[in-house]
């Protein structure tokens, strides 16, 4: 793809997923601009300006001023502020702009925000994103939906993402991701509560061992039990918000989600329970689940 045909591109939101996005696409000379609504905190705004500009990508201060002239918008927010997007930009999207919705959300959510988008004119794209960012960065696996996925995934490819269309109806990427975070953020879930306890009882060693016995290949007497417990204690607040939209995505068809609901509660309860102690995790870096555990149950 010639400088002369890359896209234009808004990031909406410059967070974790957002921030990568913006610094590899920029590092490519493709034109991208960016509005958080973490510019409009006085409290946060010097950081996030200075993310910005070490990426390269022009922070602006409405979402209205970033969409402008732009043929792409890439909405990379949190799972409760994804369909809030869709209403702020609809108003000043047109033809031929496309809207690329990488949120984490039910498929219902997106459907709501596809017909915001659509009515406008401009196109609208399903894309759930399958790994956590950081490791991958561009090449991060993504699943596309919508009648213009296929079209778009070579565009998408020559700017190096790693990107598969699964369906041309929009919510079957989603449903997909949704399902995935079931077990995914579950298992998280169900690592933090069985550690904490055992870790309680003096009896961790050996439910690690029995635990690498009986799945050897997960890593239970590495790093495993380490890098679950620590994507709770990093990004709870953000996983729960998701899990809410993982528990409606069954429950729109007639699922109940006992497990989503359940999932909710412990990546909540866990960054709950360490905001209550004045804990951060860049504090607890490089992490260790055993002293977050032993801190938590000393505080407590």
């Amino acid at each position: 793809m010639s400088t002369a045909t890359l896209p234009r591109i808004a990031l909406i939101g410059f967070g974790e997923a957002g921030g990568i996005l913006g610094t590899d696409l920029a590092a490519q000379g493709v034109a991208v601009s960016t509005y958080d609504r973490l510019v409009l905190e006085p409290s946060a705004r010097s950081l996030l300006e200075a993310r910005a500009a070490a990426a390269g990508v022009p922070l602006v201060e409405s979402a209205a001023e970033a969409v402008e002239g732009a043929t792409w918008v890439i909405s990379a927010v949190t799972a409760g502020s994804a369909l809030d997007v869709a209403r702020a930009v609809a108003p000043v999207l047109g033809s031929g702009q496309l809207f690329i919705d990488i949120n984490s959300v039910a498929p219902n959510t997106k459907r709501a925000a596809r017909a915001l988008i659509e009515a406008t004119g401009a196109g609208y794209i399903d894309a759930a994103v399958m790994a956590p960012v950081p490791p991958k960065r561009l090449k991060t696996p993504i699943l596309l939906g919508g009648a213009q996925a296929a079209a778009l995934v070579p565009e998408l490819a020559q700017l190096g993402f790693n990107v598969r269309a699964v369906s041309e109806e929009i919510g079957v990427a989603s449903a997909i991701k949704m399902c995935r975070s079931i077990m995914i953020k579950g298992l998280e879930a169900l690592t933090a509560e069985s550690m904490a306890t055992a870790r309680r009882y003096g009896a961790e060693e050996e439910v690690l061992r029995s635990l690498h016995q009986s799945f050897p290949e997960m890593g239970w007497n590495d790093q495993q039990p380490h890098y679950l417990i620590s994507r709770i204690a990093e990004h709870g607040r953000r996983r729960a918000e998701e899990m809410e939209e993982v528990a409606k995505t069954a429950a729109d068809v007639g699922i109940t989600p006992h497990m989503s609901q359940a999932t909710v509660l412990a990546q909540r309860g866990l960054v709950d329970a360490m905001a209550a102690q004045g804990l951060n995790y860049a504090a607890l870096e490089p992490f260790d689940w055993t002293r977050l555990a032993d801190t938590l149950a000393h505080r407590g």
